[in-house]
């Protein structure tokens, strides 16, 4: 017997929990002596970089960019309890009580039911396995209800015209997480890439398409800049 939890499976192999946990560091910590607040810099930093053992850590900040938010962690794991121990540990820090998470988003990995046999580099699979690429683009989305009361051959065929598209921006590489039951929203959405203003034309290219006119929602929407730990840290402390 073991305690442990099976993994989730389909026919690619294990699927990947994923999650999104935006973080913010209130303002009052900045009014701490510097020689506590160096110290609590320096244990998040060591609790950041030693996560559970089958955990991937991905880490941005989004100061600049998002008010209200100043980091974000980018987790992935076959295990949904990884996710607890490690942001248990973060709370339980010196800067544990002046962290907030005002978003945080949960899914799992699969493939497109809609690509078939066809499938390009890049596209998603049941393991999420980043680029790491310089910017991260994150939003949750969901479809209209209408969506799903077409056939599954019309589905598919409009989504042919969306995945030709977006292959014309081979250098944004998507995530998808599937929500369905597990979170708010069905689907959460990451986009890796190293320019801002590709993903800006790769979604603006995508607005007329028929697909478009299924979406009820996709916001809020996180531009997310990849750093190290410490400099995730640094930033949303004021120390740029």
């Amino acid at each position: 017997m073991t305690d442990q939890p099976a993994a989730d499976t389909d026919e690619e192999g294990p699927r990947d929990f994923v999650r999104y946990s935006f973080w913010a560091l209130r303002p009052e910590w900045r009014r701490k002596p510097a020689q506590e607040r160096e110290q609590d810099l320096r244990d998040l930093e060591h609790r950041l970089t030693h996560p559970p053992t089958d955990l991937t850590v991905r880490t941005y900040s989004l100061v600049g960019t998002k008010s209200g938010v100043h980091g974000l962690l980018w987790l992935m794991c076959p295990r949904l309890e990884a996710f607890q121990e490690f942001e248990s540990r973060l709370w339980g820090g010196g800067l544990g009580g002046y962290l907030d998470f005002p978003y945080g988003y949960f899914g799992m990995g699969r493939r497109s039911e809609y690509l078939g046999a066809h499938a390009h580099a890049g596209q998603e699979t049941a393991t999420v396995r980043p680029s790491d690429r310089r910017y991260l683009f994150v939003y949750p989305f969901v479809k209209k209800r209408e969506w799903y009361a077409l056939s599954f051959e019309e589905r598919r065929r409009i989504m042919v015209e969306h995945f030709q598209i977006g292959h014309k921006f081979p250098a944004v590489q998507i995530h998808t997480g599937y929500s369905f039951g597990l979170d708010d929203a069905e689907f959460i959405l990451a986009f890796e890439g190293d320019s801002p203003g590709e993903f800006l034309d790769l979604v603006q290219a995508l607005r007329p398409s028929v697909a478009s006119r299924f979406t009820a929602l996709e916001t809020p929407i996180f531009t997310c800049v990849a750093v190290s730990p410490r400099r995730m840290i640094d930033l949303a402390a004021g120390l740029p």
